[in-house]
Order: C-alpha cells, then structure tokens, then sequence
C-alpha cells in the first residue's frame, strides 16, 4: 500500500486560483487512486474540512506545523502542492517529496526588492532540494524554474491545470448586472494584474468594463479608477471586489468578451473558464497566456490604447465571421483536470 498526503494548505484562502487548484485535483485524484493499492490523506486546514471528503481520516493543518511536522512515519509521499510552502516534512528522509510550482512571479516584479527576491528564490530552492520529483504547470513556469533554480537533474514534470465547472450562473439580489455589453476581467487587484490597460477599449464605443476579484492594492485601486476618470470613462468602469461562483459563471456566460493583460501568470485558470463557454479572448503577448490561449485567442503586443483598440476590433470582427466559438471550446476541453489527475498519479507511482 503506498500512502500519499496530498497537501491542501493553502485551501485557507478562498477565492484564489490555488484554492481551486486544491479542491479540484484533490476530487479528481480521490476518484482514480486504487483503494487497493493506493491511500490518499489530505493535508488540510479545520475550515477546508468536509469540503474535500474523504474516507481517510484527513492530517488537520496547524501553524506549529512550521516548527514541528507531524507525524509522517506511516507516509511514502508527500505532495507538496504550494512551492513556497513552510509545510513540508524535512527530518524523516524516508518520505518521498512532490512539490508543484505554479509559478516565480516574484522574479517579475519590479515593487519587490533584490533581498526579498532573493529571499524568496533560497526558500523555493531548499524546498526543491528536499524533493524527489518537480511539477510545473506551464512550459512558461518550468522555463523559469530552469533560469532561477537548481533542479539537479530531478525529474521535472509539465502537467496543465483543468478548467474549472462553472455553476449554475445566477445574480443575488445585490450583484451588479449591466445594462449593455461588457467585457470582464478577473483576478486579484494588483499592479501586475494590468487591468488598468484596459480602459482605452472603453473609449469611443457602448461597452462597459467588469472587474472582479479580491483587492490586494489599495494604492492601484485607486490608481485605477483615477485612471478611469482621466480617461472619461470612470462611469463605463465597475470594480466587483469577491464574487460567488455563480456570480462568476453568470458574468463568464453573459460577457461580451474576456481580456486579461496580466504581466506576470504561470497558467491563469480565467482563460480556460472563458473557454469553457466560448468567449472571445484577448491577452497579452507575456508569460503562460500564449501557452494557454493558443490559436484560438487574440493578443496584445502592447499596451499603446490605439493599437489596442485596432486589435480588439478586428478581433471581435474575425470571432463573428469566422465562427470561433467552436474552436475555442473545444481547446477549453484539453484542460481537464481527469487528464490532470492521471498524470500527477503518475508520478506518484513513479516513485
């Protein structure tokens, strides 16, 4: 019988892509192990229990578990599902480690400092040094783990995240529904999010601009609608904050379009949303979103308004006439977490 801890930490932060990223695979991995020869415990904090239900009595995550592990003695493998984790057996050698990094955002952002850089980078390094077996969820990420680390000929492995189901779309009572068309935007509010590039395509035309997600900036929030002011089209643009996941699905379902000109992703689970229902996709040149997007998306080499406003245009002309709707669910349907799960397991049982 080999015994594996899937880690499910970070599941102590709803609403983020690694969150998700958590409760979908471990579902997906909980349906194809081998009760026979397989045994799958979650690693998860007290507020993520019942969520991922298991016949296995799960391992409860506690903060002094950063001082002192619990214990892995009846454990073979141990999936270390965030690169920067400070949860992570380090005295008991007999347990193999696993550890998947989504991406190395840090070494792209110019508001961090070389120290803390380089700080960040040593403890993704120790965590590498203390693994078997390295799993990236891009070519984009694995092309910078390559760069910045020392993987030391471990293996190292590209498996692509699935798309997440969307529910059942549905408005509360209080959600914002607009009055005309729209394009949507998802994501934490930060600067190297970049949804601040956006608002020339509110210029000139009908079409109002959603924005939703958590705000982690304050500073660029209100860079953001002050840019929109300047701009004159404070009116055309709605900042969401957290939404449900039926809110989500509703504003995926009924968008005009979906744009994300994010500077620093290793995947961005939003595209294949988009995907999932057929929307017209506009993306920046940078990082994993070619990788992601493909053929069937259109991109921005740059953020100068009217070259902008140019490529949209003809982008929403070419998705009309040319019927892409098609196309673009079926590249939606290549990112599946089934396919995921039989590929993380394996390497589990490579080990």
């Amino acid at each position: 019988m080999k015994n594996i801890v899937f880690d499910c930490e970070r599941m102590k932060y709803r609403d983020t892509g690694i969150y998700h990223y958590c409760l979908n695979l471990g579902r997906h991995l909980q349906k194809i192990t081998n009760p026979l020869s397989e045994q799958l415990t979650f690693y998860s904090p007290a507020n993520a229990q019942g969520i991922l239900k298991n016949s296995n009595k799960p391992v409860i995550q506690s903060s002094l578990h950063k001082f002192l592990m619990p214990d892995t003695g009846l454990y073979d493998i141990w999936h270390a599902t965030y690169q920067n984790t400070d949860y992570i057996p380090k005295r008991n050698k007999r347990i193999k480690v696993i550890i998947t990094i989504h991406d190395l955002n840090f070494m792209h952002d110019d508001k961090k400092s070389e120290t803390k850089k380089k700080k960040y980078l040593r403890h993704l390094q120790d965590n590498i040094d203390r693994s078997s077996s390295i799993i990236c969820i891009s070519d984009f990420c694995k092309s910078d783990v390559l760069l910045y680390c020392n993987t030391a000929g471990k293996p190292l492995h590209v498996i692509h995240n699935g798309t997440n189901t969307l529910l059942q779309p549905t408005l509360k009572p209080h959600s914002y529904k607009p009055l005309k068309r729209f394009l949507f935007s998802i994501g934490v509010l930060t600067r190297k999010k970049n949804f601040h590039t956006l608002l020339p395509l509110l210029r000139n035309n009908d079409m109002e601009l959603l924005i939703a997600g958590k705000c982690d900036d304050s500073d660029y929030l209100n860079f953001l609608l002050e840019s929109a002011k300047d701009m004159g089209v404070e009116k055309k643009l709605h900042i969401l904050g957290n939404i449900s996941e039926t809110e989500k699905s509703w504003y995926f379902e009924n968008c005009y379009a979906f744009a994300s000109t994010s500077i620093s992703e290793g995947f961005c689970l939003p595209v294949t949303e988009a995907m999932s229902v057929g929307k017209p996709l506009f993306l920046s040149n940078q990082t994993a979103l070619p990788e992601i997007g493909g053929k069937v998306a259109f991109y921005f080499s740059d953020f100068d308004g009217n070259n902008m406003q140019n490529i949209f245009l003809k982008g929403m002309h070419e998705y009309k006439t040319t019927n892409m709707y098609d196309a673009i669910k079926e590249r939606g349907s290549s990112f599946c977490w089934d396919k995921a799960a039989k590929q993380y397991l394996d390497v589990y049982r490579s080990l």
